[in-house]
C-alpha cells in the first residue's frame, strides 16, 4: 500500500511539473530546443545529405552552398544549388571557389544516398534533401555549411557528431549516479565508522583536480582505441568523477529521512537495510535527484567537447561537436570561415537549455529557492 501511495505521488509531481514547465515561456522553449537537438541526432542518417566520413578532396574548404529561387530573369523557380569552379582571387591572390551559373542543379527532397542503418537496426538509403543533375539525375554536391579541411560536409558531420556529444551526459549519468545514490544511502543509513569511511573516500574522489584528471587518463588511453571504445572509457572517467559530490547530499539527506516513522516501522518488522535504502529510502530523494541530473548533463557535455577539442576523446575521422571545433581554432578560419563554429554554438545553446530547464524543475519542487534569489 505504501509503495503505491508513493509511486502515485512521484507520477502526480511529474505531472506538475510537466505542466508547470508549459506555462514558464523560456523554460518550455528550452524544451523544445533540446527535442529538437535530439530529433536531429537520432535521425541524422537521414537528415544529412551524406555520412559522417563521406569526403570529396576536390571540395576542401569549400564555402556554404546558397539556395536559389529565381531564374535569370528574376521569376520564381524551384529551389536550386550551384557548382563551384576554382579560380584565383584577384584581391589576396589565393585560389578560392567561385560559383558557375552554368551548373544549376535542383534540390529535391527524399532522395536516395548512401546506405545506412537507423538507430543501428533499419536499413535505409533515402535522405530528405539532396542536390541532383537535372540532366542526368545523378546526385550532385551541396553543403549546408561548407565543407572541412578534408572535403567532409560539415552540416552532416555536425549531425553526427551531436550523437556523441548529446549522448554522453545521459550515459555518464547512467552510470554515476546509481553509484552515488547507493554509495550515499548506505553510509547515511548506517552512520558511525562506515558513514566517516566512505565519506572521507568520496572527500578524496572530490578533491581530484577533474579536468586535470580527464587529461591525465584519456592521454594515458592507446592511440589506436577504436572511437567506439574510446568513448567508452571517456563515459567511464566522467562517471568516475561524478558520483562523490552526488554521494555527499544523498547521505545528508538519508540522515534525516531514516528518523522517520515509516522506516522505524520497517526496521521493527525486520526487512533488510539494503531494501530499506533501496525500496523507501533513495525515491524519497526522487526530486533532488531529477534537478541534479538536469544540471549535470551541461557539465559531460562540456567536458567531453574540452577532451575532443584537446585530441584526448573522440578521434578523427569520427565527429564529435569537440573535436570539429578544434579546426576552427584557427584565426584564419574564424575570421573567413565562421560557419565553422557552429558546433561550438550548439554546444553553447544546449547548455543553455539544459540550465534553464534545470533552474525550472528545481524551482517547481522548491519553490522557496525562487523566492530566496
Amino acid at each position: 500500500m505504501a509503495e503505491a501511495l508513493q509511486k502515485s505521488a512521484q507520477a502526480g509531481s511529474l505531472k506538475q511539473i510537466g505542466k508547470k514547465i508549459k506555462q514558464d515561456q523560456i523554460a518550455f522553449a528550452s524544451l523544445l530546443v533540446l527535442v529538437v537537438l535530439y530529433l536531429g541526432v537520432a535521425f541524422a542518417d537521414f537528415l544529412s545529405p551524406y555520412s559522417e566520413t563521406w569526403s570529396d578532396r576536390t571540395l576542401a574548404h569549400a564555402p556554404a552552398t546558397p539556395v536559389y529561387m529565381q531564374d535569370e530573369n528574376g521569376g520564381f523557380r524551384a529551389p536550386y544549388v550551384l557548382g563551384y569552379t576554382r579560380a584565383i582571387d584577384p584581391v589576396t591572390y589565393q585560389w578560392d571557389f567561385v560559383p558557375d551559373y552554368t551548373q544549376k542543379y535542383d534540390l529535391k527532397f527524399f532522395v536516395k544516398g548512401e546506405p545506412y542503418q537507423l538507430f543501428g537496426v533499419i536499413p535505409g538509403n533515402l535522405k530528405l534533401f539532396g542536390a541532383v543533375d537535372p540532366a542526368t539525375g545523378k546526385p550532385a554536391r551541396i553543403a549546408l555549411l561548407g565543407n572541412d579541411i578534408n572535403g567532409r560536409d560539415i552540416f552532416s558531420r555536425m549531425l553526427y557528431g551531436g550523437q556523441i556529444s548529446m549522448t554522453i551526459g545521459f550515459l555518464a549519468l547512467f552510470v554515476a549516479f546509481p553509484i552515488g545514490l547507493i554509495y550515499g544511502g548506505i553510509s547515511g543509513y548506517f552512520g558511525g565508522v562506515v558513514d566517516n569511511l566512505m565519506m572521507r573516500f568520496a572527500e578524496i574522489i572530490m578533491s581530484i583536480p577533474t579536468f586535470f584528471l580527464l587529461i591525465s587518463l584519456a592521454a594515458i588511453l592507446p592511440p589506436k582505441l577504436s572511437s567506439t571504445t574510446r568513448f567508452g572509457m571517456v563515459v567511464v572517467i566522467l562517471a568516475f568523477i561524478g558520483w562523490a559530490g552526488l554521494s555527499r547530499v544523498i547521505r545528508g539527506m538519508v540522515l534525516s529521512i531514516k528518523e522517520k516513522e515509516f522506516v522505524e516501522a520497517e526496521r521493527a518488522v525486520g526487512l533488510h537495510p539494503m531494501g530499506i535504502i533501496i525500496k523507501h529510502i533513495l525515491p524519497q530523494t526522487a526530486s533532488y535527484v531529477l534537478v541534479a541530473m538536469t544540471m549535470s548533463v551541461p557539465g559531460y557535455i562540456l567536458a567531453e567537447s574540452g577532451l575532443s577539442f584537446l585530441g584526448l576523446g573522440i578521434q578523427q575521422p569520427d565527429a564529435s561537436w569537440g573535436n570539429m571545433l578544434k579546426e576552427a581554432q584557427d584565426v584564419y578560419n574564424i575570421l573567413n570561415r565562421p560557419l565553422m563554429l557552429m558546433p561550438g554554438f550548439l554546444i553553447f545553446i544546449a547548455v543553455l537549455s539544459f540550465n534553464v530547464l534545470g533552474d525550472a524543475v528545481r524551482d517547481i519542487l522548491d519553490p522557496k529557492s525562487k523566492a530566496r534569489r
